[in-house]
């Protein structure tokens, strides 16, 4: 059974924009469940596409959930899904993220959900406009808050047990994950994690954030905090998507922001001190993440030695640059792609179990297969580990990116079998990470295996970079 487009938030338009999310009002009656709720304004890119695009109308009335059940009675596991795209696009309506396989292999209940993004949901106006507007970059974030407290309250109705729910996302929705377990206000509403290529390493200094308001201004063409209240979503829209294109190598403009209530300090630092005690926690990545940003780009593949030298000096310093270098292997090409794995997904992941090993159960994967696509020059890229882990790989053409046969067959799985293991028991099925033997399960092309610390002299060399240089 699946039901869709559920609220469970106000609608946040007119006074409600760039304010946190307040709770959906109750309804009498039967609502229509049989169509997915609007998703958040977005521009589509080209990443997104590999995996399926996003359906759906676009509206800032976006705060809908779907919920997978396979009964409305008893008290099964609750797996709720936190959508990636670099907190710009994506939504859970995405087919690749259609919960019927898991629902029908573990006997759990699967929400996936929506929450704002971009200049809508990231948006720091408060200090750009000296608190003339609302919006403290943030509001996506209390989006995701508001809608665990409403599988708190609600999922009993669906056959889900509120005592047993577990938060899993990838790349910003494992960021988001990753968020959510330095986040007061969502103690309580879960209790095991799973961080797909994403952890606890953002949060964008309030002055940083600052600035993207204003150039959102610029673009707009106005300060004035009533004409910004009233433009249309699509005039936002294009603005971000500007400047999104001209910030295309520096990171991710619209993203959450540290605040004084949510986000008050990057999440690993509220991990390391113990803000998700108990809280069991599998992370991982896949082997070359970097690969889905620059193996389609022939000037990227080309790259010499020169370029590299150039391109790592300006990501760590031109102190580090010789030292973290030595740490890599093979072309100009394929260090950078391993580099910035590392700096934005690899590390940041080891030290979030890193941090939480001394507070709960921690588990570390690493995705090694590769996708067919292109002639197989993505290799094992960002996004690849999603329809395997959701058993949607060869729905319609997605296996054209993320493969097909029996391979795939057995490799999803056993990776459903993990996921759901982890979220029965807090255990997946292997060792647990530590800071002695780093236990990694390796998931790729054959038998997953364990293998101890993989590419530890990569992860080691990070330990003489300033923190504040890694993440993305």
């Amino acid at each position: 059974m699946r039901f869709n487009g559920i609220p469970y938030a106000k609608p946040p338009v007119g006074a409600l924009r760039w304010q946190p999310a307040e709770a959906a009002e109750p309804w009498s009656g039967t609502r229509d469940a049989s169509r997915f709720g609007n998703i958040a304004p977005q521009v589509q890119s080209a990443a997104e596409a590999l995996i399926g695009g996003t359906p759906g109308e676009q509206s800032e009335d976006c705060l809908y959930l779907n919920v997978w059940t396979s009964s409305l009675t008893g008290k099964r596991p609750v797996m709720v899904w936190i959508h990636g795209g670099a907190f710009v696009t994506g939504a859970g309506s995405l087919g690749t993220y259609n919960g019927k396989y898991l629902v029908a292999r573990g006997d759990v209940v699967v929400v996936t959900i929506n929450y704002r993004l971009g200049a809508l949901g990231f948006l720091n106006l408060r200090d750009a406009t000296e608190g003339k507007l609302p919006g403290t970059g943030t509001e996506g974030l209390s989006d995701q808050v508001m809608a665990l407290r409403w599988v708190k309250e609600n999922i009993a109705s669906f056959g889900g047990d509120p005592d047993n729910v577990t938060i899993f996302g990838e790349s910003a929705g494992g960021m988001s994950v990753g968020a959510l377990l330095s986040i007061d206000a969502a103690k309580g509403l879960f209790h095991k994690a799973i961080t797909q290529s994403g952890a606890g390493h953002i949060g964008r200094k309030r002055e940083s954030s600052a600035k993207v308001a204003k150039l959102v201004f610029e673009k707009l063409g106005t300060h004035d905090p009533a004409a910004l209240m009233a433009l249309p979503h699509t005039a936002i829209l294009k603005a971000q998507a500007e400047i999104i294109e001209e910030a295309r190598s520096g990171g991710m403009p619209f993203a959450p922001t540290i605040d004084e209530a949510l986000l008050p300090v990057r999440p690993i630092e509220r991990i390391r001190a113990g803000s998700a005690a108990g809280i069991p926690i599998l992370t991982g990545t896949t082997m070359e993440e970097w690969k889905l940003f620059t193996a389609a780009r022939p000037k990227m593949r080309l790259m010499g030695a020169e370029k590299l030298r150039h391109y790592t000096t300006n990501l760590v310093g031109e102190e580090h640059e010789a030292s973290l270098l030595a740490a890599y292997e093979g072309s100009a090409f394929e260090r950078w792609n391993a580099i910035m794995t590392d700096h934005t997904f690899a590390v940041p992941a080891s030290r979030l179990l890193e941090a939480q090993s001394a507070h709960a159960p921690t588990y570390m994967y690493r995705f090694d297969w590769r996708s067919p696509l292109l002639g197989g020059v993505l290799g094992s890229c960002h996004a690849l580990e999603l329809g395997l882990v959701f058993g949607t790989y060869n729905e319609k053409r997605a296996g054209l990116f993320f493969g097909s046969g029996a391979k795939a067959d057995a490799l999803s799985a056993a990776m459903m079998d993990a996921w759901i293991a982890f979220v029965r028991t807090g255990d997946p099925g292997w060792a647990r990470y530590d800071t002695t033997k780093r236990a990694t399960m390796i998931f790729g092309d054959g038998d997953p295996h364990v293998v101890n610390a993989p590419d530890d002299v990569r992860r080691a060399a990070w330990d003489t970079i300033p923190e504040s240089k890694i993440g993305p």
